[in-house]
């Protein structure tokens, strides 16, 4: 491939956050970048660059992922999730964000938005996990500050506040 037909951009079409996104991206942008420098989301956060830290993940089609792995022209006609989209409006956080908060799960914050994004497609498929299984699911993460106990009170409040309202989704 020349470096002309490397430098050409694409179009991507996606829903982000539940509205219709689009743009144009290289070959070799990341989601990341493409989210946060051409989109204007800037919860997504950069972190390692190599998929270890976690603090890049976004729910693509359901399902987390780490968006500084994948490219942007990837996720054309994909249903994109980020942090964004946990608060049902600017001034009223989702059940999540909400017993984060009440059980002083981040500090600096650098990791939660990966965290929450996480946590959020796990709890929508496990009505009452139980703390192992939220530790697995924060094993693929690196939080420097929290030293990780409050993030699990967090996550087990917000299950069960979910479960208890009748299996309402994760941000209502």
């Amino acid at each position: 491939m020349s470096r002309l037909q490397a430098s050409r951009r694409h179009s991507v079409r996606f829903a982000l956050n539940g509205k219709p996104c689009d743009g144009e991206a290289e070959p070799r942008l990341m989601l990341t970048d493409f989210l946060r420098h051409q989109v204007g989301v800037t919860g997504t956060h950069v972190g390692c660059e190599h998929g270890v830290c976690g603090a890049c993940t976004v729910s693509i089609d359901g399902r987390p992922a780490r968006a500084c792995l994948t490219l942007a022209v990837q996720v054309d006609g994909c249903e994109i999730r980020t942090v964004e989209s946990l608060a049902p409006s600017a001034s009223r956080l989702g059940i999540l964000q909400s017993a984060f908060k009440r059980n002083h799960a981040l500090q600096c914050g650098f990791c939660t938005a990966g965290i929450l994004m996480s946590l959020d497609c796990f709890l929508r498929e496990h009505e009452r996990p139980d703390e192992r299984a939220i530790r697995d699911v924060l094993s693929g993460h690196l939080c420097r500050c929290t030293g990780y106990a409050p993030i699990v009170r967090a996550a087990l409040e917000a299950a069960a506040e979910l479960a208890d309202r009748g299996k309402e989704t994760a941000d209502a």
